[in-house]
């Protein structure tokens, strides 16, 4: 069902034709960026893997994967929902040096996405994992791994600017740090999207840390699946729309799991079952390295930058009659 809503009396800043070049423009600065403030070299990535290594996402454990099968093999694939462990076994087997870290084209199918302003069935994003510098595996250095990303993209919405000199970005430089426990106590009675809203709306910027592990009120801020992130050691980035009046999550991003956290974590989401695919038990013997890594959302980072508010204005993808009425209503052109 689609969850679409157009503020009142939006207009686009840029008509199709400037959009296409601000996308070009604004994806070619911003991965240069990237690559550079977090040392990372560009990879071929899979667009489907098979579902007995253990490698896809199952992100919240309940969205099915597209599946089809494969003439020759015998066998099936699935469509990746992310790249998040196909990252950490890759940096393995391309032997990648500590500080060193690879960064990729996502591109991903996720049939169970509700449709809104900001979600799709299509994922784009650019993925990146890099291997932790020794003594790094702390907060300290995902803060600064997070400053870093910031800086790339207002460096991109700056470059943007100079073309296009309406685009005035809502958002600040300066990240505002966060965790999720200290935003429960800071709003009790809100949801956990109110308390995101609440306080990307006062800051512009924020990181909020520690996500998928269960709060003092027995609930979670949100889900995270066990076997990737470290759920002490990670968080969403969030930042500011004034076109929609909400926080815009760019980034989900983290350290990821130790041989350790990823036991304590396997037995606390009852996926103990996992233990036994390839990936999990190479990780829990040690064999891969300690790394860190996320997902920067593409069409979100558009949306942000461009000033638009629906992700269709961005991208290409299928969408119900209810979304195609509420745009054609409104005036606004899905590509």
């Amino acid at each position: 069902m689609s969850n679409t809503l157009i503020p009142e009396g939006y207009k686009s800043v840029l008509n199709l034709y400037e959009t296409q070049v601000a996308i070009g423009c604004l994806r070619n600065h911003f991965q240069k960026k990237l690559s550079k403030n977090l040392n990372l070299k560009r990879v071929s990535a899979p667009l489907f893997v098979d579902p007995l290594t253990g490698l896809n996402d199952d992100l919240n454990g309940i969205e099915r994967a597209v599946s089809f099968d494969i003439k020759e093999t015998g066998t099936n694939a699935q469509v990746v929902h992310s790249l998040a462990k196909w990252k950490r076994m890759a940096l393995y087997r391309y032997k990648f040096s500590e500080g060193e870290g690879l960064y990729t084209d996502m591109n991903a199918i996720r049939r169970d996405e509700e449709m809104s302003n900001l979600h799709s069935i299509y994922v784009d994003q650019w993925d990146w994992e890099k291997v932790l510098p020794q003594g790094k595996r702390n907060v300290a250095y995902l803060k600064e791994t997070v400053q870093s990303i910031i800086n790339a993209f207002c460096d991109t919405a700056e470059e943007l600017q100079t073309l296009f000199p309406k685009l005035v970005a809502d958002f600040k430089r300066k990240v505002t740090f966060v965790t999720a426990q200290e935003l429960e106590d800071l709003y009790p009675e809100a949801t956990s999207k109110e308390r995101e809203n609440k306080i990307t709306e006062k800051y512009k910027t924020v990181f909020i840390l520690g996500i998928g592990d269960v709060m003092k009120s027995g609930q979670k801020h949100d889900g995270r699946a066990p076997d990737y992130d470290d759920w002490s050691m990670n968080g969403d980035i969030l930042l500011w729309s004034d076109v929609l009046g909400r926080a815009i999550e760019l980034s989900s991003m983290g350290i990821r799991v130790s041989p350790e956290s990823l036991d304590s974590q396997l037995t606390k989401a009852g996926c103990d079952d996992r233990r036994e695919l390839l990936f999990h038990k190479m990780l829990l013997a040690g064999e891969l390295p300690l790394t860190m890594g996320g997902g920067i959302g593409q069409s979100r980072a558009c949306m942000l930058l461009l000033k638009k508010a629906h992700v269709g204005e961005v991208q290409t993808s299928i969408w119900d009659e209810d979304t195609l009425a509420v745009c054609e209503k409104a005036g606004v052109v899905l590509l």
